[in-house]
């Protein structure tokens, strides 16, 4: 089992950045997937990032060039740099990480853009 907790969100104007931060109460890594989500109020989850393997990030193009994953294996934590934030960037943000095909997910973080 591992847990996840996310943190660093809060309120930002537009324009501005944030760094989010999951931290994992176990070894992941040799997580296959390590993602991050979002969900805004009457919206489906969507995915935002995604780490395989590893190495290997993509991002839904309308947010590649301002959101960027990594990880720090030797701290067990997962990070979202998000960059030039924007009102339709308001969410809950939640961590998950897939390991031996078992789903793990933090219980989110808000992020809200306003000015």
């Amino acid at each position: 089992q591992v847990q996840l907790e996310e943190s660093g969100g809060g309120l930002v104007q537009p324009g501005g950045s944030l760094r989010l931060s999951c931290a994992a109460s176990g070894d992941i890594s040799s997580a296959h997937y390590i993602r991050w989500y979002r969900q805004a109020p009457g919206e489906m989850r969507q995915w935002v990032a995604i780490i395989i393997n590893g190495d290997i990030t993509h991002y839904p193009t309308s947010l590649e060039g301002r959101f960027t994953i990594s990880r720090d294996d030797a701290k067990n934590t997962i990070y979202l740099q998000m960059n030039n934030l924007q009102p339709e960037d308001t969410a809950v943000y939640y961590c998950n990480v897939e390991i031996r095909q078992e789903n793990y997910w933090g219980q989110g973080t808000q992020v809200t853009v306003s000015s």
